[in-house]
């Protein structure tokens, strides 16, 4: 299978997928169970699927979070079941498509299910933790979350499959996240803040990829320009490195890293070919143009 086809639809299914971490239904349904923090209801969505495991399992299946960010989902599952943070889940993002007017026909609507639903069918599991917990939820009755459940699945499935290729590479959980910001990925305030890596590991990580010819290290930032640095344990005299730039060797092996969960995901998309999967996400683009018409990404965009 033509690995640009595989690119292709990996990266329309990712957009599909991201508004529900950033709209405002999220943050409103969660604060009928009486969370307002975003980074605890944001890991209680996201984790929902996998049962009330203990904080410990869900760092271990996120990857690039620190354990004190993690951490501060504790409670969240006496505050609501997992069962109750799904359905909420589902609730929030039927409401935001609706908000902002994903328009897709229901002939729309079968032609993808079409296309992914032999691809949820068909997958193997094996190591792949928070798709396989995707595939077990039952979907709900609306189409269009439906179709987003399902476009949920195989978004995580790339990220396991990710997640093995970065520990191949010998990339931590905090060097992967220096990694993706340098190279424009995420801006490093928002990362910092929602992953909570203080400012002696985001050095070491630095370092750290430096030595491996990855980065040009940029001028040290203190820690108070970063939001949130001061209640994670940060010191003003370690270096955040908000500026460290991609080498040449490092766009290299970025591209290289991305292409190897290519070819692990090439199996994913088998059972629709290259056709398909071009075509699955031509079907599911108004989803991520309706969102980015109402601004919703912006907040993800490094300036």
């Amino acid at each position: 299978m033509d690995l640009s086809a595989v690119r292709e639809v990996s990266h329309a299914v990712s957009a599909a997928h991201l508004f529900t971490y950033l709209v405002p239904e999220g943050a409103q349904e969660a604060a009928e169970f009486g969370v307002t923090d975003r980074g605890p209801a944001y890991l209680a969505f996201r984790s929902a699927a996998l049962g009330p495991v203990p904080w410990q399992v869900t760092l271990a299946a996120f990857y690039n979070f620190s354990p004190r960010a993690v951490r501060a989902m504790d409670g969240v599952w006496a505050a609501a079941p997992p069962e109750r943070w799904q359905a909420a889940r589902f609730v929030a993002v039927g409401r935001a498509m609706r908000r902002v007017g994903v328009r897709m026909t229901a002939d729309r609507l079968a032609e993808a299910r079409s296309l992914l639903d032999p691809v949820v069918a068909g997958a193997d599991y094996a190591g792949r933790v928070l798709a396989a917990a995707n595939a077990s939820v039952a979907l709900p009755s609306d189409p269009l979350v439906a179709l987003w459940q399902q476009i949920t699945v195989v978004r995580e499935w790339r990220g396991d499959a990710h997640l093995v290729v970065l520990a191949d590479n010998g990339v931590g959980p905090c060097d992967c996240l220096v990694l993706h910001t340098a190279a424009g990925g995420l801006p490093t305030a928002l990362a910092r803040t929602t992953r909570r890596w203080n400012d002696e590991e985001w050095a070491a990580a630095t370092a750290r990829l430096t030595a491996r010819g990855w980065l040009n290290s940029g001028a040290s930032v203190p820690s108070s320009s970063v939001p949130g640095a001061t209640d994670i344990g940060a010191t003003n005299t370690a270096a955040a490195l908000a500026d460290a730039t991609l080498t040449d060797a490092g766009r290299a092996s970025r591209e290289r890293i991305e292409a190897e969960t290519d070819e692990y995901c090439a199996a994913l998309w088998a059972p629709i070919g290259e056709t398909g999967a071009r075509r699955l996400a031509a079907l599911i683009a108004p989803i991520t143009e309706a969102f980015t018409a109402a601004g919703t990404f912006q907040a993800v965009r490094p300036a």
